[in-house]
């Protein structure tokens, strides 16, 4: 009987880690090491890494696990489950040859050993091998294989899965995507089978919002134009797909159709590079469709037996549409796979019941888009050089009226009774830029635009004569801080300092990276006036104590999964619960109100103050939360507010209820039930701006 060739994945990567923390390159110094770029967020600067196979981590490589997705979907049991029916379904042939592509800690590839061995195989009858790409991933799988004495049942390369080659890594045909041609028999059998997306049309402010900046600023009337009339779309959102968990929106949704099917993945196939479509889409109810909601329903096995799906619970719990009865029904909250979002440009597709909507939809080998009723601009068209893209959430804050009241306010204070000031945007803020310059134009302005660059001058020029401002009074320094002169400045000192802060490409860290503003001003100082004024002139960190079951079920120690030992990888993953001593796990950015159920235990309390009028320097806090709530307590959540003006009177919040801010959350060592009686928690804190970080001890008595 000829041996059967089989694959096994996670269907999607886990998100890498955040470019705070670093970026493994695909190339090699050689073969048992790699490069690793780390980037100090309170700087901007980086430094190269070299990661050893051989050596230990070093605690600064163990971090860059911590913000993946594996713990969650290591903790994912519905997901787990399912695969492991799938491959006991699949690998019944001892002479089976197994390739895993992204092994992560190996879980598929040891049940992909255990199958084989199940079916007779092992021991010169067939074979299982992982690949996986990521160095300190790879390093963390041997350890995984160790711990269940499988390190000489599974063999380990460390390749992406189009480097492997047959006869040389590989004994035989084996892989998907880049190298199908090459690596696969004929007729392969793949773990999952087929995956399909569907998506739904859906009315929501809160997404409308999230995208149509033009419409929401022209409501603000406050006579400041980040999309003048005629480039509606100068500034706006990448035509792209956005991650976003849909389950907490579901009281801000409307469903304008039932979910229809886009397109099918079989992996068994040799995959398309491209695919279009065209679906009719017959509206439900009247209203406006704001956006596109996307999910995948994967079918693990080729009997049509097993399926995981990634649906949100209101699709499941409203459609009259027969979706497949998946192994995880209503799931447990999980944060490795969200929905899609796709905003439908400008203020939406204006649709009546039962009209038919077109939708062309297609897709390339890693992006879907949509074009609904072939209005929507061409995702591949390439941008002008005064196009700036911007998250979702920024897009919504700019359009936000009171965001805008307060900086537009503080500026104007700001430069009360200064007739010519020089004002310098520290940070990467186009809207401080054309307020500064719309206000006062007179002003000079200097803006640093460190991620922006020549793309936000480029853009200034664009909306200038909107805003009644010129460009002659207009500098993009294109200088770091630390390099600037007198020189530079015409020998004028600067009076005015502002930032949001906002720094582009850094709006997944922690909150307190935003006080890269307290160093920049910190290298401006002996460039500022004697009366300089700086914007915002404080930032207070508030804390809450909260009630998040869901976020620590994704987040909790590892023991057993599916059968094998997974104790190991928890302290580099970061893991909470079965600490030892005071331990505690890493501080983490998350949306709050994304992260499943959630209570707010205590009132908010500050502790920490950082004075920008001062030089940066490190900071300790400490205070006592009382409880006002019963409830199990996990730990804290951690922002910033930005204070604007001297007279504490203008604050910005990026708390919970700012659902537009990441925050940091900080788990405890083990859930603590809290009453407002008896219950106390003690936290301190230390800021050190030498290395970015901030610590927290916690204690509840």
């Amino acid at each position: 009987m000829p041996s059967c060739c089989f694959l096994i994945g996670l269907g999607v990567a886990p998100r890498p880690p955040p470019a705070a923390l670093g970026l493994l390159l695909r190339r090699r110094m050689a073969s048992n090491r790699a490069f690793q770029l780390r980037l100090n967020p309170l700087t901007g600067d980086s430094e190269w890494l070299v990661v050893d196979e051989e050596e230990e981590a070093p605690s600064h490589h163990r971090q860059l696990l911590v913000a993946t997705s594996y713990l969650d979907m290591l903790n994912d049991t519905a997901r787990n489950r399912a695969y492991r029916h799938a491959i006991d379904a699949t690998v019944t042939d001892p002479t089976s040859r197994v390739l895993d592509i992204g092994a992560g800690t190996g879980l598929l590839s040891m049940m992909a050993a255990r199958a084989l061995a199940a079916a007779g195989g092992g021991e010169g009858r067939g074979s299982v091998s992982a690949c996986e790409a990521y160095l300190p991933m790879a390093k963390l799988t041997r350890r995984v294989f160790r711990a269940n004495g499988m390190e000489n049942k599974i063999k380990v390369f460390l390749k992406r899965s189009d480097e492997l080659r047959v006869g040389v890594e590989l004994d035989s045909r084996a892989d998907i995507l880049h190298a199908h041609d090459m690596l696969l028999v004929k007729n392969p059998k793949t773990v999952p089978y087929r995956a399909t997306t569907y998506g739904v049309l859906v009315e929501s402010t809160f997404l409308w919002k999230m995208h149509d900046l033009h419409s929401n600023e022209a409501n603000t009337e406050d006579g400041v134009w980040l999309t003048p009339d005629g480039t509606q779309n100068i500034l706006s959102v990448k035509l792209q797909q956005h991650a976003m968990q849909c389950d907490a929106l579901a009281d801000e949704i409307r469903l304008l159709s039932e979910p229809f099917k886009v397109f099918e993945f079989d992996f068994w196939k040799r995959p398309d590079s491209h695919r279009e479509t065209k679906i009719e889409i017959k509206a439900t109810a009247d209203g406006h469709a704001h956006a596109i909601i996307s999910w995948w329903v994967l079918q693990l096995d080729s009997a049509g037996s097993i399926f995981y799906s990634t649906a949100p619970r209101w699709v499941r719990q409203s459609s009259g549409v027969d979706l497949p009865q998946c192994a995880n029904g209503m799931k447990d909250w999980c944060d490795h796979w969200k929905q899609c979002v796709w905003f439908i440009q400008g203020t939406g597709a204006p649709a009546m019941k039962d009209q038919i909507l077109a939708l062309r939809a297609s897709h390339d080998q890693t992006i879907i888009s949509y074009q609904l009723n072939m209005n929507d601009e061409i995702s591949s068209r390439s941008p002008k050089s005064d196009h700036l893209t911007l998250l979702p959430e920024r897009i919504a804050l700019y359009g936000d009226k009171a965001w805008r009241s307060a900086l537009i306010g503080a500026v104007r204070n700001a430069m009360s009774g200064r007739s010519s000031p020089t004002c310098i945007v520290a940070d990467d803020s186009v809207l401080l830029a054309v307020i500064v310059s719309s206000l006062l134009p007179s002003s000079k302005v200097i803006t640093m635009f460190p991620g922006l660059r020549d793309k936000g001058f480029n853009y200034l020029r664009a909306v200038a004569d909107a805003n009644k401002f010129s460009m002659d009074r207009i500098e993009v320094i294109g200088k770091k801080a630390s390099s600037l002169t007198m020189n530079d400045l015409k020998d004028e000192k600067i009076n005015l300092v502002v930032g949001e802060p906002f720094y582009h490409g850094s709006e997944g860290m922690l909150p307190w990276q935003n006080l890269r503003f307290w160093n920049e001003r910190t290298l401006l100082d002996p460039l500022l006036s004697e009366d300089a004024f700086i914007m915002p002139c404080k930032g207070i960190l508030r804390l809450c104590a909260m009630s998040l079951p869901d976020l620590w079920r994704s987040r909790c120690s590892l023991k057993d999964v599916e059968g094998f030992d997974h104790s190991v990888v928890n302290d580099t993953f970061g893991a909470c619960g079965d600490l030892s001593g005071e331990q505690q796990g890493p501080c983490l950015p998350y949306y709050v109100w994304q992260c499943g159920y959630t209570k707010k235990l205590s009132l908010v309390y500050s502790l920490m103050d950082f004075n920008f009028s001062e030089p940066i320097h490190s900071c300790f806090g400490k205070t006592k939360i009382k409880f006002a709530h019963d409830g199990i307590c996990h730990g804290f959540a951690v922002w910033i507010d930005w204070v604007l003006d001297e007279k504490n009177s203008i604050v910005i919040s990026t708390g919970p209820e700012s659902r537009y801010w990441k925050q940091g959350v900080q788990l405890l060592s083990r859930p603590v039930q809290v009453n407002p009686v008896s219950s106390v928690m003690h936290v301190e804190a230390h800021f050190d701006p030498d290395t970015a970080e901030l610590v927290f001890k916690s204690m509840v008595s």
